[in-house]
């Protein structure tokens, strides 16, 4: 795919209804591929390329929330790669919970589609990390990203989790049904997640197995795939996971631009003052200030050191801090 057909569909404005949006996909898949609807609710797009194939879930939603640009998240990590592309598509927030999904990977599968390749790579964030993880099951060996996936709905295991009330009625039970026993026959599967968010991190839990590796990401919350994006982090990833090089070692170096994002920074900041740690305020503010940061710090610093003043403390001579 090249970047001309990429613009072809770029509405910075987002004016395009999503009837229109889809009628544009469709138009561009069926030229190297194919667009199938999938029930009322979901959609498959398939772009020809090389024997690497890149398979992401998407919601209409998702994909068209970033800026500048106005096609799926998978068309866009593809390029430049010449990697073949399957994007699924949910109209909604549905899980991919839906009869015509499941014939639709049976039907794959009976016709040898993912045998053709060399690598497959499942990515996903959310409830597109639940069906990343489940389908996967369909091309033994691949690789599997999943940001912040839920486990399975069904409330007789995850009912602790109040998040998705009005999913209890669709059954998670039948085919393709609980995420991580579908990831055995994967080669290897990440879960990214954020420790200090409870929900997310018990999940997570239900994910481990030998051959799942658990990324934490602190103090993101629920903004891990937006960071990944604007880092420009999951791009690595995916191509390094095509490449069977990614590991728990290389996405920490990745993780380390944290330091620059200031999203996560003020989160950051936000936890050290709740635990009303002034000490760690006042160095943490004074480090981000010698890095040019937001004037916000200097406000933070100064009530930091007051609160130090009355406890009889001060922080150390700034020759003495160590960089972080």
């Amino acid at each position: 795919m090249s970047d001309g057909r990429l613009t072809d569909l770029i509405d910075p404005t987002h004016k395009l209804s999503e009837e229109d949006w889809l009628e544009r996909l469709e138009d561009m898949a069926d030229d190297r591929g194919f667009f199938e609807p999938l029930g009322p609710l979901h959609s498959a797009l398939y772009v020809e390329g090389s024997r690497h194939l890149l398979v992401t879930f998407e919601t209409i939603r998702s994909a068209r929330a970033r800026p500048g640009i106005d096609v799926p998240l998978g068309w866009e990590l593809a390029q430049g790669h010449g990697w073949s592309q399957l994007c699924l598509l949910a109209h909604a927030e549905t899980w991919f919970r839906h009869r015509a999904v499941y014939m639709f990977f049976d039907k794959l599968v009976d016709d040898g589609l993912f045998d053709k390749f060399d690598n497959v790579v499942f990515y996903g964030a959310g409830s597109c990390g639940y069906a990343a993880a489940a389908y996967s099951v369909v091309a033994p060996g691949a690789t599997v990203i999943a940001v912040q996936p839920q486990a399975t709905l069904d409330p007789r295991v995850t009912g602790w989790d109040p998040r998705f009330r009005d999913m209890r009625r669709i059954s998670f039970t039948d085919r393709y049904g609980y995420a991580p026993d579908m990831l055995d026959a994967a080669d290897r599967a990440f879960v990214l997640f954020d420790p200090q968010e409870p929900l997310d991190a018990m999940h997570a839990a239900l994910f481990t197995r030998d051959n799942v590796t658990k990324l934490a990401c602190p103090y993101l919350d629920a903004d891990i795939e937006p960071f990944l994006l604007r880092k420009q982090i999951l791009r690595q990833i995916v191509a390094r996971a095509m490449a069977g090089t990614f590991d728990a070692a290389a996405f920490n170096r990745m993780f380390r631009l944290r330091r620059s994002d200031l999203p996560y920074i003020g989160r950051l900041l936000n936890a050290v003052e709740e635990r009303q740690r002034p000490f760690l305020t006042g160095l943490l503010c004074r480090r981000l200030l010698q890095n040019g940061q937001s004037e916000r710090f200097r406000r933070d610093l100064n009530r930091a050191e007051r609160d130090l003043a009355r406890l009889g403390r001060t922080l150390p001579a700034p020759a003495k801090l160590q960089t972080v």
